[in-house]
């Protein structure tokens, strides 16, 4: 079993919208095979909780108006450290980075074929780390 033309196409569309409001490290995930409850995670992280809450945003808008897909349940809205948006057939994590390291979700979904994403989302890979040392830079007085 694969995930179905649906679930790629909201995972792109979230993926995307991820994008333009600037997370880090979007990936995504086709769970089919060993989930009955959904076909794919996406996972993306921001480095504050005011972009986690702007990022979910983004998604919930963009799948509504572009394909008028709702979430049937939307959890961690209050703290904005791990929002996850549950479509059914997709969820999407967006996690404030330092949440994304401890709990590691790609360890747990890694055995699981990735889903191709547009190249905007791809672009993002690597950004949480790079975020974190510009950040430890300027807290040590340097800008690198």
């Amino acid at each position: 079993m694969t995930a179905t033309d649906r679930s790629i196409e909201l995972i792109n569309a979230a993926a995307q919208a991820a994008a333009d409001k600037l997370a880090h490290d979007i990936i995504a995930y086709d769970v089919s095979d060993v989930l009955s409850i959904t076909d794919a995670f996406l996972l993306a992280s921001a480095p504050s909780d005011r972009q986690v809450k702007s990022i979910v945003d983004e998604i919930e808008e963009r799948l509504n108006k572009d394909l008028g897909a709702k979430p049937v349940r939307r959890e961690g809205d209050r703290e904005a450290r791990w929002v996850l948006l549950d479509y059914v057939d997709i969820v999407v994590h967006v996690q404030h980075s330092e949440e994304r390291v401890f709990y590691a979700l790609e360890r747990l979904w890694k055995d699981c074929p990735e889903i191709d994403l547009p190249e905007e989302a791809k672009a993002t890979r690597g950004k949480a780390a790079e975020h974190a040392e510009a950040t430890a830079g300027e807290q040590d007085g340097e800008l690198l």
